[in-house]
């Protein structure tokens, strides 16, 4: 069974376009892995969470910062499949 990324923004703080370009990543680089890329407007204010099923990959409160590519790449793959390569994202 493929797997759901759900990405929760704050639509008030105008992350919209973040959510969208990381989902665009994503589904980019785990074509054949992902069934969606889900982007929840969150009623909390401030929030940007991704979620891979039921397992928190990123929290912007908890990690003080936005995930860059590369990182949030990195943890889809070690949840998916973890003898993956991504190429220069490994690097």
């Amino acid at each position: 069974m493929k797997s759901t990324i759900t990405i929760e923004y704050c639509p008030k703080c105008g992350w919209l376009l973040r959510a969208a370009w990381i989902a665009q990543e994503l589904l980019t680089t785990f074509t054949d892995d992902l069934h969606a890329v889900q982007l929840v407007p969150s009623e909390v204010a401030g929030r940007y969470t991704v979620h891979l099923n039921e397992t928190l990959l990123w929290d912007r409160k908890r990690e003080g910062r936005f995930p860059e590519p590369k990182e949030l790449k990195q943890r889809v793959r070690d949840v998916i499949d973890p003898e993956r390569s991504l190429g220069h994202s490994d690097r």
